[in-house]
């Protein structure tokens, strides 16, 4: 019998009684292969109406937008679909326009302004809600309902509150001896009362996320220090503000992105007024896309670019200054 024979039955036969033979072993990996085919079907199937949501709902409409602000569109093109493209004029336009400072500045003082005072009235009412007392849920409860009433209804109720004739705030003014002040109608409170009717609405989000996150810290830490003589202060100072930093820093994040884009409260308080007294970049843009009978479509969208860019930086800036703190 010559080598090669011997090498040639070696091949076809096992190496040992028990091991599985190649046509086995082609077998075994074309099975595997088809049960991964399949999984990632599966996978995909469930990822499917998520994917078409995104891409319905998100991605077409910024795509859109994009196109709008990178095109010189009017009534008769919007329709056509035939709107020549004009690169950044429309952001030449905008950024030249003289409503862009004061809205730029609204905008900035109304979201800066609303959420350190929603934060600040969220942390101080989860940290009370955290004693546990016996109406503690009664009344978390209700410090939820500005959050769950629609914001038409909430802006409405607001508008009628600061009404400079019928208000009732304007009448408990009156009652303790204090010039009554027209809120809407002043230059000079008109986004100061936008700014009031704001913090009231988020305060509740604040509240369950700050809320939530209290319920993770560990309440030996505060045996702890109520042992060794701890005041209520140092303990929020040493404990409870340090652990709640992620916490917090997605709460601000996220009302940080929903107060930027605030319009209808604006718009159904004041509608940006008097004059462009409390208008902001959300309100501008409508009112350059639909407020006129002449409707400035390509400047409207990139003011809502302006907007979404922002955002992005924020976010950016939190992932960045998340990743520093796992390192």
């Amino acid at each position: 019998m010559t080598l090669a024979r011997v090498d040639r039955r070696s091949r076809r036969s096992p190496a040992s009684p028990g091991a599985p033979g190649l046509d086995d072993r082609k077998g075994i990996s074309a099975l595997r292969r088809r049960q991964s085919r399949r999984n990632l079907l599966t996978a995909l199937a469930f990822v499917a109406p998520l994917i078409a949501y995104l891409a319905a709902f998100y991605v077409y409409p910024l795509y859109r937008n994009l196109d709008l602000s990178l095109r010189d569109y009017t009534v008769r093109s919007f329709v056509a679909g035939d709107a020549p493209f004009s690169g950044l004029d429309n952001f030449r336009t905008v950024l030249d326009n003289p409503s862009f400072g004061p809205a730029m500045r609204h905008t900035m003082v109304f979201t800066l302004v609303s959420i350190v005072f929603q934060y600040a009235a969220g942390l101080a009412l989860a940290v009370f809600f955290n004693r546990h007392f016996r109406l503690a849920p009664t009344l978390r409860a209700l410090f939820l309902i500005p959050w769950l009433l629609p914001l038409i209804v909430s802006a409405s109720t607001w508008s009628w509150m600061l009404n400079s004739e019928s208000g009732v705030v304007n009448y408990a003014l009156h009652l303790v001896g204090v010039t009554p002040v027209d809120w809407l109608t002043s230059p000079n409170w008109a986004l100061t009362s936008v700014i009031i009717a704001n913090i009231w609405i988020g305060i509740p989000f604040n509240l369950v996320i700050l809320y939530s996150g209290l319920q993770n810290i560990p309440g030996e830490l505060y045996e702890a220090a109520s042992l060794d003589g701890a005041s209520a202060w140092q303990q929020f100072r040493r404990i409870t503000f340090p652990l709640l930093r992620p916490v917090s820093a997605i709460t601000l994040l996220l009302g940080l992105v929903y107060t930027l884009k605030v319009f209808d409260l604006i718009w159904i308080m004041t509608k940006g007024g008097p004059g462009d007294a409390s208008s902001t970049l959300a309100t501008w843009s409508y009112q350059l896309g639909f407020g006129t009978l002449l409707p400035k479509f390509g400047p409207g969208a990139a003011v809502g670019n302006i907007l979404i860019l922002i955002a992005l930086v924020f976010g950016l800036l939190y992932i960045r200054v998340q990743r520093r703190q796992e390192a």
